[in-house]
């Protein structure tokens, strides 16, 4: 999995689902700041190098675990990166916005509830990819955090309380929590709970499309 630089969230998460049968390999792109200039830069830069590291391990499949910065490429943009890590690393990719597009399908989703860590310019980017892949996007809110390291420090009950705050007595079938960076896994329970309704996350798309990938 390549991972940025400042996400300490991903590894305990696959670490929690990971059935045992796979072993997991992370590598790191610099990014200290949930901007589009910083993104871009970590796409650009750091992300392509992370990927031959990588294929040093001879992964088998390779997952590029962060949701805004492939978002603000597009659909088209998303897949021609896809296409060149899969060079770089030789092995096929799982990309954090198929794979959460996957599980928002196989959800039966709906009308779906967006909530991410991000500020604006960066919301915009993931719900246009959204509706570009089909996805009924009924509302998205945001915390506008741009300390990558910071998004981690919301805890599962901020996750739970921002949730209820902005989504009081809106109309949504099914709710996704943007960044991989976020803890909204282990919110995911709780959140089911209080709304009654399904709980897709970045991370919880991306190790189920993981899984998948490695028929388990």
């Amino acid at each position: 999995m390549i991972v940025p630089s400042s996400n300490t969230v991903v590894e305990l998460d696959f670490e929690r689902a990971n059935p045992g049968t796979i072993s997991a390999h992370f590598a790191r792109a610099f990014l200290a700041e949930t901007t589009p200039a910083a993104e871009q830069m970590m796409i650009e830069r750091h992300v392509p190098p992370a990927a031959i590291d990588l294929r040093s391990a001879k992964v088998e499949i390779l997952a590029f675990a962060c949701t805004s910065a492939a978002a603000m490429l597009g659909v088209d943009g998303e897949r021609k990166l896809i296409d060149q890590l899969t060079e770089l690393a030789g092995a096929p990719v799982v990309s954090t916005n198929e794979a959460v597009a996957r599980s928002l399908e196989a959800a039966d989703a709906g009308r779906v509830a967006v909530l991410t860590a991000y500020v604006d310019e960066l919301n915009q980017a993931i719900g246009r990819t959204l509706r570009q892949r089909g996805v009924e996007v009924e509302l998205i809110e945001g915390m506008g955090i741009t300390d990558n390291y910071r998004i981690a420090e919301v805890t599962p009950a901020e996750i739970v309380e921002f949730a209820e705050d902005r989504l009081h007595l809106r109309n949504f079938d099914t709710l996704f929590i943007s960044c991989t960076n976020l803890r909204a896994m282990e919110a995911t329970a709780e959140l089911e709970k209080r709304f009654g309704k399904p709980v897709v996350t970045s991370n919880s798309a991306t190790i189920a499309a993981v899984l998948a990938a490695a028929g388990r």
